[in-house]
């Protein structure tokens, strides 16, 4: 196992869509070990194979106290909305208020190619669809919109002292 290096900002590996995994090998295991050292060494919530320079549909989140590993992710349903800032680990430093659903369902794939569905709330949800995004060349920095003048966000003056607004 091993840290990788995260890909940064407008990084052109970040805008390519993935490839579908059809090997479940040795070697997609250990991009999952070597991606969730990574994400844990960054203090993330989620990353995707992108991120670290792999072209494949492979991603982690944080659920609870859980690491869940996504292969081959698809967003099956949603349901609510939530807008609220956002980071992530390619945009050191970085967020923006973005919408994303208050719950969804991703059907995937483990490690050894197993079929599973899995319905994931609030900052969970907003992981799966982060972590989705990526796998399709999408950037959270894409979706940032002002946020409603009458949002938590704006009254509290979206003054983030770890970070910079876009």
């Amino acid at each position: 196992m091993a840290i990788r290096t995260i890909f940064k900002d407008e990084d052109p590996v970040l805008r390519k869509r993935t490839r579908t995994i059809t090997d479940f090998n040795a070697r997609i295991s250990e991009l999952l070990d070597d991606m969730r050292d990574t994400m844990e060494e960054a203090n993330g919530l989620g990353l995707a194979a992108p991120q670290v320079g792999i072209l494949r549909k492979a991603a982690i989140i944080v659920d609870g106290e859980e690491i869940v590993e996504l292969l081959n992710p698809e967003l099956i349903d949603s349901e609510g909305e939530v807008g609220m800032d956002e980071g992530c680990l390619s945009f050191p430093g970085k967020y923006g208020y973005v919408r994303r659903p208050q719950k969804v369902t991703v059907k995937a794939q483990d490690r050894n190619g197993n079929p599973f569905t899995r319905e994931f709330s609030d900052l969970s949800a907003r992981a799966a669809c982060h972590e989705i995004d990526h796998l399709n060349g999408i950037l959270f920095v894409d979706l940032v919109e002002e946020p409603p003048e009458d949002s938590e966000e704006d009254a509290k003056g979206r003054n983030n002292p770890d970070g910079e607004l876009i």
